[in-house]
């Protein structure tokens, strides 16, 4: 009877030892336990609050837009008004910023708690191009933005052969983009009967300008100018930038 007693407090020792070495354990357990339901309810409840009319659209920004109206396009978007952020239809926000030839990309913000925002990136005319019936004001991927039964101001005329996907278009093209700010304004027109043959005429006076291929455009750009500070259009006929390293004019 007394080995059975003695086996029995053997055992109880051993499992109050067993206790009190996994006590730490089980109280990290009970840590970590409580540690992940409280991020989950913080989860839950941060899922739920952004599917709440809390976080429903109440405010539409559109920055980025210089030609196009913020106005129209805040209207179109009327649609997502009172969606919760998550929830904002983008094929609906596509379908209608397609619809705008001036717009050549967009991005979308969701704004916590209210407010989406659209940044769009517009297309920048560079010329006119003509089929002798309008004047159709275009980018320099050729994509029509605006077109008039009269020419506008203020943008060059682009001669080419072919249409807009030609490789004359995107020589004149790339020439146009390439010129400064103070010499663009005097371009009346740019011809470009091949890539490596492109030639600008210039407002008012009449002076031309070989400008050869559009390898080499920003050189070019300089040298020209440079030119036209030094010798004023009135007083020139021709100047040749198409090798920007020796530049020629002949005078009037």
């Amino acid at each position: 009877m007394s080995v059975w007693r003695a086996a029995r407090a053997r055992r109880r020792r051993e499992r109050e030892e067993v206790r009190r070495f996994t006590a730490g354990s089980r109280r990290r357990r009970v840590v970590w336990t409580a540690s992940v339901g409280g991020v989950l309810a913080l989860a839950a409840a941060c899922v739920g609050a952004a599917y709440t009319p809390l976080m429903a659209v109440r405010e539409i920004q559109v920055e980025g837009a210089r030609l196009v109206s913020s106005d129209l396009i805040v209207r179109d978007l009327e649609g997502q008004q009172g969606t919760p952020l998550p929830l904002v239809d983008q094929s609906a926000i596509k379908a209608a910023l397609v619809a705008y030839p001036l717009i050549q990309s967009y991005s979308v913000e969701s704004r916590p708690p209210s407010t989406l925002v659209i940044r769009i990136v517009e297309r920048q005319p560079v010329g006119l191009i003509t089929d002798g019936e309008s004047f159709d004001l275009v980018d320099t991927a050729g994509v029509v933005l605006s077109s008039s039964p009269d020419r506008p101001e203020g943008y060059p005329l682009i001669v080419f052969d072919g249409d807009p996907d030609s490789s004359g278009f995107a020589a004149a093209a790339a020439v146009l983009r390439s010129l400064p700010a103070d010499v663009l304004p005097t371009v009346d027109e740019v011809t470009a009967t091949t890539v490596d043959d492109v030639t600008l005429t210039l407002a008012g006076n009449g002076a031309v300008v070989t400008w050869g291929s559009a390898e080499d455009s920003a050189a070019k750009a300089i040298a020209l100018q440079t030119l036209m500070a030094r010798y004023p259009a009135e007083s020139v006929a021709r100047y040749d930038v198409s090798s920007p390293d020796s530049v020629v004019i002949d005078p009037r």
